[in-house]
């Protein structure tokens, strides 16, 4: 592959890469570090590329090999440099089923086949279909909580509500502008935040939910989009949930019960 057409292929499927990152280690820190060894990586052995099906699954197969030879390490949750809400994921991390997140995030967030997890992880396609089918069973068994929506669309925030009720969460409010978002999560305290970015006044969702967390505190986002560029910037903070419009039932799900699992709180009730 030539160099130049190899840089351009990375540097678009990069973001999309540190998404993955973050979501799997619970934070935007630790993410980035691991997306950076796979950079460095490829820099040094540009062939790793060459002998995937395509640059980007020859991207997240690299920091999968990256990922696994380290042993997926979890850092210790008293980790003075995490965040409170890196600290609460790194805790749960250690609970999970080996492999079960990386089928998980890489079909459901990311978008890939069976048959293209089966290269990035290198095991066998009806392995990572097993893996898969055990990782919904075990969000399955995750905790609930309030969560906000803010969405100017009356069809999206409707389905939205519709997905997540069925989860067994409960929605506390709708939101359509800055304002109201601002106002009705200080009424009533969601565990999570659901939120596109554009508003139906032009107001920023990103706006929205900035005001939210100065306000209340820590507490898990997810940015659901047409635009994922821009949120994927690099700058600090940035959400370890993004959710590319259209989105597909199974995507908000995942994400939701990503996030979820990551930042219980005492105010969530585990389902009997």
């Amino acid at each position: 592959m030539d160099p130049k057409d190899l840089s351009q292929q990375l540097a678009q499927e990069l973001p999309f890469l540190r998404r993955y990152a973050r979501a799997l280690t619970g934070g935007q820190g630790t993410g980035d570090r691991y997306a950076v060894a796979t950079l460095e990586a490829i820099v040094a052995d540009p062939g790793i590329i060459d002998a995937a099906a395509s640059a980007r699954v020859g991207l997240f197969q690299t920091f999968h090999g990256i990922w696994i030879s380290a042993g997926a390490p979890v850092p210790d949750a008293d980790d003075e440099s995490l965040d409170l809400l890196e600290g609460r994921a790194q805790s749960r991390l250690k609970q999970l089923t080996p492999n079960t997140r990386e089928a998980l995030l890489l079909h459901s967030i990311e978008g890939f086949g069976f048959d293209a997890i089966s290269q990035i992880m290198q095991l066998p396609q009806s392995e990572v279909e097993q893996l898969y089918a055990l990782a919904m069973a075990d969000m399955g068994q995750m905790v609930t909580g309030d969560i906000l929506i803010i969405e100017d669309e009356a069809i999206i925030s409707m389905d939205l509500q519709s997905i997540v009720t069925d989860m067994g969460h409960n929605v506390t409010a709708i939101a359509r502008t800055r304002d109201d978002a601002i106002a009705k999560g200080k009424a009533k305290v969601p565990d999570l935040i659901l939120a596109d970015i554009q508003l139906a006044d032009r107001s920023s969702g990103i706006d929205a939910v900035n005001a939210l967390l100065r306000e209340l505190g820590d507490r898990p986002v997810i940015f659901i989009t047409a635009f994922p560029e821009q949120l994927l910037t690099g700058e600090r903070p940035e959400p370890a949930f993004l959710i590319s419009k259209p989105y597909a039932e199974e995507q908000v799900r995942a994400a939701v019960s990503q996030a979820m699992f990551f930042a219980t709180t005492e105010q969530m009730q585990v389902p009997a």
